[in-house]
Parts: structure tokens; sequence; C-alpha cells
């Protein structure tokens, strides 16, 4: 059965803005696109999950935001890198939805269409909802520092705290190679 790596959009994949709504402003982290590439080479499956509360809000639609996620895909394409699939949460921090982070309806979603065991995979992102996550669904989990991640360092529950997403893909490159954790 193919792994999978889950990973959070802003402030892990691109640059965080707040409640990015423009495509010309998405900006990836350096090395981001050869990170992915890499777990692509891994053979493990890449998909996105993310909270995007922002259309909620009003501030964009899911029409403006598949333009944000057209960019992506091209932006990642253009390195090489590709995604399985992108799962988004279009609801508020109040509204009554399973698939806000930290809760794991995404991730459900994902599992549904890709048939993987979430359980051996890894979750990578910027806030404790990200690990939090992971850990509900039984995936290490890394918390990087760009984004907000930072701001989480300290009392974070996760497995690793990487600096960014191409050094979690350093610490995952390892786990996969060492026979003890297959």
């Amino acid at each position: 059965m193919k792994r999978f790596v889950l990973i959070d959009r802003d402030g892990t994949i691109n640059v965080e803005k707040h409640y990015l709504s423009d495509p010309d402003q998405l900006e990836l982290y350096p090395g981001v696109g050869n990170a992915i590439r890499r777990l692509n080479m891994l053979g493990l499956g890449v998909v996105v999950v993310t909270n995007q509360s922002g259309i909620a809000r009003g501030y964009f639609d899911l029409t403006r935001l598949e333009e944000i996620h057209d960019r992506l895909y091209r932006l990642l394409e253009a390195e090489g890198a590709m995604i399985d699939g992108l799962y988004i949460c279009p609801h508020g921090p109040d509204d009554d939805c399973a698939c806000r982070k930290p809760l794991p309806g995404m991730v459900t979603q994902a599992v549904a269409d890709h048939h993987f065991d979430p359980a051996q995979s890894f979750m990578i992102g910027d806030k404790e909802v990200d690990v939090e996550i992971g850990h509900a669904v039984g995936a290490k989990s890394f918390l990087v520092r760009t984004g907000h991640g930072h701001k989480f360092v300290e009392g974070t529950k996760a497995d690793y705290v990487v600096d960014d997403l191409p050094q979690a893909v350093d610490v995952i490159e390892k786990m996969l190679a060492c026979a003890s954790f297959s």
C-alpha cells in the first residue's frame, strides 16, 4: 500500500499571507518544489489539506480559490513536482463541520479517494492544529518553523520540529531508509 504525506498549504508550502485571495500573491517557500518532487521520487503520495475560512468570512469565493490552486499546481509542475490531491475546508471556526482541522474530515476524504493507511502517513504543517490532525489519524507529525510555526514550537506535541518542508522531507527520507521503521 502506498504511503502518503499530508501537507498544510499556507505557511508550509507557500508564504503565509493573511487570507491569501490573489493567485499572483501565491509564493512558494524556497526548496518546496524540490522537496515535493523528492517525495514523488520516493514513491509517496502527496495531498494538501487546508483550512480556508476566508471563504466563510467572505474574503474570496470557491472560484477564486480554484484560481489560486491552479497557480499552485503550475508552480509545482514547473519544478517537476506534483500533488495527488488537494482538500479544503471552506468553513469558519464556529461552523459545525467535520472537515476543519484539527478534525479529520479532509484526511478521511483523502483516504477514501486514494486508499492509504493514515497511520502510515506523515503530516506536515505550521500550526498545532496540523500536529493535532496528524495525531488524530495516527500519522507522524511535523511542525515547520515557517509561517506561524515559530509561535508553536514551545509546548508543541509534534513528533518532529523542523525548519521547513525540505527539512521535513530529509527526516522522512531517513525514516524510510531505516529498516526498523517499515
